[in-house]
């Protein structure tokens, strides 16, 4: 009806095809670059090995397809760890837990300068753990002096040698605190019992002190206000009766109670 002229299809060129392609690299190459940052979180950016940047924006971002992304949080984290084995100062053994508080300062050497910078954490906390608290044993049963209780000294020191150690590799460390220290299950029954024998002794000497004090006392305040002339022998009996009487009394007390 038209009379329109009649024209052979031949196809899609070569050099149509060649466009085609390009379109849908191109395509792929902007859409493959597409990412989202997030807050708290960076991407360490290398290409063939080689460092190139650190991004730390936010919201919709392009990175080039061709670098290789590595996300790493940034955000502040803690960490605790398994009851793990050590021994104090005098080979006792021990099953401590640590909380560690720690975050990411430096993203190039936590991702690119160790190779996994989490356990290396755990490693370094171990190794901190078993040189701080071999210098301390874990309680002293018959004398004063410092002991693994003392959980604020404890924490302090190992905060101390986890930042030096971990400072190298980007990893800050603000606290690293022993959450428990107890004896291992194979030992800790004797121990116990050791530890209560040390705290009956200690409660029996201070009786016996107190005793020996008020005996004193009522002895001195009976013969200075002359109520009564004693010679040694006489003295002695009565310091005798007297310290037998208070022991015997505060004892029975001390058990009622």
């Amino acid at each position: 009806m038209l009379r329109l002229p009649v024209r052979p299809y031949h196809g899609i060129h070569l050099g149509q095809w060649a466009l085609l392609a390009l379109g849908v690299l191109a395509t792929l190459f902007t859409f493959g670059g597409l990412g989202r940052g997030r807050v708290g979180h960076a991407y360490v950016l290398t290409l063939f090995g080689d460092y190139r940047g650190t991004v730390r924006r936010t919201g919709l971002l392009w990175i080039s397809p061709l670098l290789l992304r590595r996300r790493v949080d940034v955000r502040l984290r803690h960490w605790r760890s398994e009851p793990l084995s050590a021994v104090d100062a005098k080979g006792t053994a021990l099953d401590v837990v640590v909380l560690v508080v720690w975050r990411i300062r430096d993203t190039v050497r936590a991702a690119l300068g160790v190779d996994g910078h989490e356990a290396y954490l755990r490693e370094q906390v171990e190794a901190a753990m078993a040189r701080v608290l071999s210098q301390l044993p874990a309680d002293a049963f018959h004398e004063d002096a410092p002991t693994l209780r003392d959980a604020e000294a404890v924490g302090e020191a190992l905060t101390r040698m986890l930042s030096a150690e971990c400072a190298p590799v980007g990893v800050d460390v603000f606290s690293a605190q022993p959450t428990r220290i107890e004896y291992a299950p194979e030992i800790a029954a004797a121990m116990q019992r050791r530890r209560i024998a040390a705290i009956d002794a200690k409660h029996r000497d201070s009786v016996l002190t107190a005793v020996v004090d008020a005996v004193d006392d009522v002895v001195h305040r009976l013969t200075a206000r002359g109520l009564v002339e004693l010679d040694d022998y006489e003295r002695k009996a009565l310091v005798k009766d007297l310290t037998v009487a208070f022991y015997t009394g505060r004892t029975a007390s001390g058990d009622g109670a």
